[in-house]
């Protein structure tokens, strides 16, 4: 997949003709899958580029100051695209500058000037331009063709990020995977740590989550995903226990920096700098303290027999 992150990078080499969706698509939700598969199925239609126009931050930090805590970091979603087949991403840094551009001006110069836009394929509540003025009605006023999905429906309510937000946070996760449609899931890139699990006999990787959603404090049954070493639809998966918390047995009360390490069970190699995706199946236990390294230690060992039953089980269910 090609990533656009400028303006004066367009139009791309070639000048292809593209079918564009646009949105923050936080989540990558069942709803904006399907959004993403029919842009790829009319792009195969038309011989067009699959194309997302999608924003580097959540707009209501530029709109209203504040921002919700957001369940796919760009990095996440960009994966997420490729996945469903999407062939160029403009990531738009979205400020004051482009909030005051026209929803007109938005599709002419942007849209039909530089990516060369043949056809649209927006959500039902898809809104774009200066006071969200640009959608559906305007793109066929433009006489530009246009797509509208409809909203997708998950336990009678609409699939939507904040309901996912809400599902995460209360460590809900069978209703995320639900509205998901794939289990709830962290992106990070792996940093140095301070090697305590290799000495415990139980090396972790120590993930930078750069802001993004987590599930509760505790230990999770989770399958482990390379990102680089696979570059088709779907990634080999290992499995792996994740800990998410504050580490109260090594820090102590003063120290509050919540953490998030995996064991890659079975694994051997070095993951330093390269993006892993956690997909969380069940909570083993909550995190505690423990009176010493030895009885960490030993509960770890616990951990990886409980995880290892539990992936193979899920994993059994799934044929």
């Amino acid at each position: 997949m090609i990533t656009s992150f400028e303006i004066d990078a367009l139009p791309l080499s070639g000048s292809p003709a593209a079918v564009v969706s646009i949105g923050v698509f936080d989540g990558v939700h069942l709803g904006h899958q399907a959004i993403l598969a029919a842009n790829v199925a009319r792009g195969r239609e038309l011989d067009a580029l699959p194309t997302v126009v999608t924003f580097r931050e959540h707009p209501k930090g530029v709109l209203l100051g504040h921002a919700p805590r957001t369940l796919t970091t760009l990095d996440h979603r960009l994966e997420l695209f490729r996945r469903a087949g999407i062939a160029h991403t403009l990531a738009l840094q979205f400020n004051p500058e482009l909030r005051a551009v026209s929803a007109e001006d938005f599709v002419h110069e942007l849209l039909v000037g530089k990516l060369h836009a043949r056809a649209f394929v927006l959500g039902f509540d898809s809104k774009f331009g200066r006071d969200r003025a640009g959608g559906a009605d305007l793109l066929r006023r433009m006489g530009l063709p246009v797509e509208v999905v409809p909203k997708v429906m998950v336990d009678q309510r609409p699939v939507s990020s904040s309901a996912i937000r809400e599902a995460v946070e209360l460590g809900d996760l069978a209703g995320a995977a639900r509205m998901l449609g794939r289990r709830a899931s962290v992106f990070g890139q792996v940093v140095h740590g301070d090697a305590l699990g290799a000495r415990l006999g139980f090396p972790t990787a120590n993930l930078d989550l750069h802001h993004e959603l987590h599930p509760p404090s505790g230990v999770y049954a989770c399958w482990v995903r390379r990102v680089s070493e696979d570059s088709g639809a779907h990634p080999r998966s290992y499995p792996g226990v994740t800990n998410i918390g504050l580490r109260p047995t090594i820090e102590g009360p003063a120290v509050r920096v919540l953490r998030c390490e995996v064991h890659l069970i079975d694994f051997e190699g070095d993951l330093y700098g390269e993006s892993l995706e956690l997909e969380f199946v069940a909570l083993l236990r909550n995190e505690v303290r423990f009176e010493d390294l030895a009885a960490l230690g030993r509960q770890i060992g616990e951990d990886v027999r409980h995880a290892r039953e539990t992936l193979a089980a899920e994993r059994g269910k799934r044929g």
